[in-house]
């Protein structure tokens, strides 16, 4: 074989290893990204109502708080207790949350040391 038909077939045998390489990875790479598409697609179809009950309900607790600290003379820990659990927690689902991988919070934890 001589040296230009070398040059020649080095191209040809690269396109056709990288070819080969993908159509194999292709099928796991399909399914991948149709799976990651659905759980994106639950995952906005989730926070479109998630997300006006959680500002919904953070809002009604920061009223809340403040009229429990006007009512109370200022005591700053009663408002502390509704603002805590209401303010608080995801406002936005992750992925990983719809797919359960991780937990929700939709209200927030007190402080253990308060």
């Amino acid at each position: 074989m001589g040296r230009k038909m070398m040059l020649r077939l080095v191209p040809f045998a690269a396109v056709v290893g990288i070819l080969v390489g993908a159509t194999s990875v292709r099928a796991d790479d399909v399914d991948r990204a149709r799976d990651d598409a659905g759980l994106g697609m639950a995952t906005v179809f989730a926070n479109v109502f998630y997300m006006p009950v959680k500002v919904g309900y953070a809002a009604v607790g920061g009223i809340t708080g403040g009229v429990g600290y006007i009512l109370t003379g200022g005591n700053k820990d009663v408002a502390q207790g509704v603002w805590v659990r209401t303010l608080g927690g995801d406002y936005v689902l992750s992925r990983e949350m719809v797919a359960g991988e991780e937990s929700i919070h939709f209200s927030g934890q007190p402080d253990p040391d308060m």
